[in-house]
């Protein structure tokens, strides 16, 4: 019989994705409490740095602070870049995933989902950051394997099975079998990197210098994988500013426009996966054959991306139910059932 959360002193045990864009908390017996921008708005006030925002509100104000603020993503590829404030963003959302009786609880198990080629070095920064914030034991758990497991794979059965899961710093690809990863690489190509992408040549193309959140909103509305069939396909209209007249400025952009800006990148994870498919045993291939693959991630969403992988491949590729938080999910669940013992880690 499950106590009463005020009477289970694991009930604020948590596992966190902590990505290069998004942190999902997903907090024990609750599932998903916090969604929310990796993102912290940082004001000095008579020479001391402070933290002004977090998460939705400090990406609300990205390009647009005043002098003395400064929005910062202390995440990038999928591992830390700025260790102090990435532990005062993760101490912020674990208090606001426990809520108002956080000070009465002891300090919380946390999963903490970690790159597969995320060095020692790395994994020792996420530590870190996460015990200062308020963790009490901290557990890493690599991300395709809590991918597979959000995403519903036999992770813990003698069959193979391929996860893609395209983030905002990473795409990570591995085959898995028997509670372990049987292969696994690494891209440091994601969503951020399409993002650029946009930023850069419409610069380049069009002497008009946008912003990164509108960059993001281009790949959401009209971003696409492949060239269109209907030649320039959709259009939508963006303002910057212009580089030469230093007025601002309205262009039209098309999706075909986009698939030509983003093929290098897209070929590049789907290299990724052909190597893990050259790498794998052959009775896990034929699994994988039968099987096919599975998609995870924001990335997973880029309009035309599982078609492009189907014919490089050759194989069925599916995109998990819950894209976006198959691996908070996986997280999750590894934290809470016994059956997934064993898969994080201490060190």
């Amino acid at each position: 019989m499950r106590l009463p959360r005020f009477l289970d002193s694991t009930a604020s045990d948590m596992a966190i994705d902590l990505g290069t864009v998004n942190t999902i908390v997903y907090l024990r017996h609750q599932g998903i409490v916090l969604n929310e921008p990796s993102v912290v708005a940082l004001e000095t006030i008579n020479g001391t740095i402070k933290v002004r925002a977090v998460g939705a509100e400090a990406k609300l104000m990205m390009g647009k602070t005043p002098e003395g603020t400064q929005t910062i993503r202390p995440m990038r590829d999928g591992v830390i870049a700025d260790i102090d404030v990435a532990e005062q963003m993760i101490g912020h959302f674990m208090r606001k995933a426990q809520g108002s009786s956080s000070k009465l609880r002891r300090r919380p198990t946390v999963a903490i989902c970690i790159p597969s080629g995320a060095t020692q070095v790395e994994r020792r920064a996420i530590r870190q950051a996460a015990s200062s914030a308020g963790a009490g034991r901290v557990m890493l758990i690599e991300e395709p394997l809590a991918a597979a497991i959000g995403a519903g794979l036999p992770v813990t059965e003698p069959v193979g099975a391929m996860i893609v899961d395209i983030g905002g710093g990473t795409t990570e690809v591995a085959v898995l079998s028997l509670r372990g990863l049987a292969y696994s690489n690494s891209a440091r190509v994601g969503g951020d990197k399409i993002d650029e992408a946009i930023v850069s040549s419409i610069r380049r193309r069009h002497n008009l210098l946008v912003g990164e959140a509108t960059a993001e909103r281009i790949k959401f509305t009209i971003g696409i994988a492949h060239l269109p069939e209907d030649g320039r396909g959709d259009v939508m209209m963006v303002s910057g500013l212009d580089t030469v007249a230093g007025i601002p400025r309205e262009i039209e952009v098309s999706q075909q426009d986009i698939a030509g800006l983003i093929a290098d990148l897209v070929n590049q994870i789907v290299e990724t996966v052909l190597v893990a498919l050259e790498q794998t045993a052959p009775e896990l291939a034929s699994d994988i054959c039968d099987r096919g693959i599975v998609m995870t991630g924001g990335g997973s969403l880029l309009r035309g991306i599982d078609g492009v992988l189907a014919r490089a491949t050759g194989l069925p590729i599916t995109v998990a139910e819950n894209a976006l938080a198959a691996v908070a999910l996986g997280a999750g669940r590894a934290l809470e059932d016994p059956v997934y013992d064993g898969l994080m880690s201490t060190t």
